[in-house]
């Protein structure tokens, strides 16, 4: 559908000036009275809160539209994105949980479903717990440290790669694959970012298949080698463990270090909401789900119409492709009250930063445990806190939103 003069606004979304508040930008599209066309991507943005819920929660808007391409049409878009001539990505990225839909995804879904329910993550919290104290052991002596790097990087990789089977000295290189094949996600990417997420997958799936080795030999308690018992039953391939492997890996790593990074930084903007915060521990719930609204770590999602339908007040064919923009639905005047406020008593509080429907964040519980643990033993051993840094960088592009570094200067109770 071609663009209008009417459909003309600056939306630039690689560009510092968003990475470093997107906000403004989401609430311009949010006052239009129709979706915005984003020509580059060729995809429809929905930042009202009520159309992202209703495409999200909708069967038939699906995250691959197989089901109205031809072969050649589908190959003609694989080339069209860049996606084509990679067999790893292709083989274990482009197919996994996230990527498949109907009985595919549910058959998968279901097999690692009660890993991840809320009685099976709390187990992990003495884990969780452990891990951050013997962090904190190592930086306690630093009076001031990059939040994100120094430690906020170090925990969710450890604690997924635990659950999985990963042993901890292998956890930091994880993170690194993890984050190249991710980046190929992000608007903008070029043929070096496609060679490097390329690698990255190979390198991951050669090391995931040792590891699947070792444990037909010698199973341990973890979910690699319950998965391993799964695919021996024939309940899922060789290919089908790797993948979901990989994608519970790197759906672990990157955006709880983003949230966790960008939820110490909406603290240290509002201090009277770290104040109480700090004063009410209580209030650790509310204030986890509150990082997650007012900086969703994934904060843009698509999806394709497989029908005709209306969204947003406007008609579109089928195969029409969607962009869910988490970030911009989740400071919706309309849902929200004082949407840009950060407030940790917020309730209700019905954010999307863990997406719908079907596609419902499959780690979500135990992101809020590893949120839940850390600011906990935060606030409870440090009284002082600042930013060194008033204005810290923000990642660029649509997929991600989370400060590269956080400098912060700290003091031990």
């Amino acid at each position: 559908m071609p663009l209008t003069s009417s459909d003309q606004l600056s939306f630039d979304p690689l560009s510092q000036a968003f990475a470093a508040d997107p906000y403004p930008t989401y609430a311009a599209l949010r006052e239009r009275a129709h979706p915005y066309y984003y020509e580059d991507v060729d995809t429809w943005m929905l930042t009202k809160m009520a159309d992202v819920e209703n495409v999200a929660l909708d069967k038939t808007m699906l995250r691959g539209n197989d089901d109205v391409l031809t072969a050649a049409e589908r190959k003609a878009q694989q080339r069209k994105m860049n996606w084509h001539d990679m067999p790893h990505h292709e083989r274990f990225v482009q197919f996994n949980l996230l990527e498949s839909e109907g009985d595919v995804h549910d058959r998968l879904r279901k097999l690692v479903f009660r890993e991840f329910t809320p009685g099976m993550i709390l187990k992990q919290r003495g884990a969780i717990q452990a891990f951050v104290d013997k962090l904190l052991a190592e930086l306690v002596g630093q009076n001031e440290i990059d939040f994100v790097e120094d430690f906020a990087s170090h925990i969710p990789g450890h604690i997924i790669g635990r659950m999985l089977g990963v042993p901890d000295e292998d956890c930091p290189q994880l993170r690194v694959w993890s984050e190249n094949v991710v980046r190929f996600f992000n608007v903008g990417c070029d043929d070096n970012d496609k060679r490097i997420a390329e690698q990255a997958t190979e390198d991951f799936y050669l090391y995931l298949l040792d590891l699947l080795k070792l444990r037909e030999t010698a199973p341990h308690d973890d979910l690699l080698s319950r998965m391993l018992a799964q695919k021996q039953d024939g309940l899922m391939t060789e290919d089908e463990l790797i993948a979901t492997s990989m994608l519970i890996l790197m759906a672990g790593h990157g955006s709880t270090i983003d949230v966790l990074g960008s939820g110490m930084h909406s603290l240290l903007k509002f201090p009277d909401q770290r104040i109480k915060l700090r004063d009410d521990p209580s209030l650790i719930k509310t204030a986890v789900q509150e990082m997650f609204r007012y900086e969703a770590p994934l904060p843009y999602f698509h999806r394709f119409a497989t029908q005709d339908c209306t969204v947003g007040g406007q008609y579109f064919t089928a195969g029409t492709r969607f962009g869910l923009l988490y970030g911009a639905a989740n400071r919706d005047p309309a849902r929200f009250d004082a949407p840009d406020t950060f407030d940790v008593t917020r309730s209700p509080n019905r954010h999307v930063a863990f997406g719908g429907g079907t596609h419902f964040c499959l780690g979500n519980h135990l992101a809020r445990l590893d949120m839940d643990v850390i600011f906990t033993t935060l606030n409870e051993r440090f009284t002082d806190v600042q930013l060194v840094d008033a204005r810290p960088e923000y990642k660029s592009g649509l997929s991600v939103r989370g400060p590269k570094s956080l400098q912060i200067a700290w003091k031990e109770v």
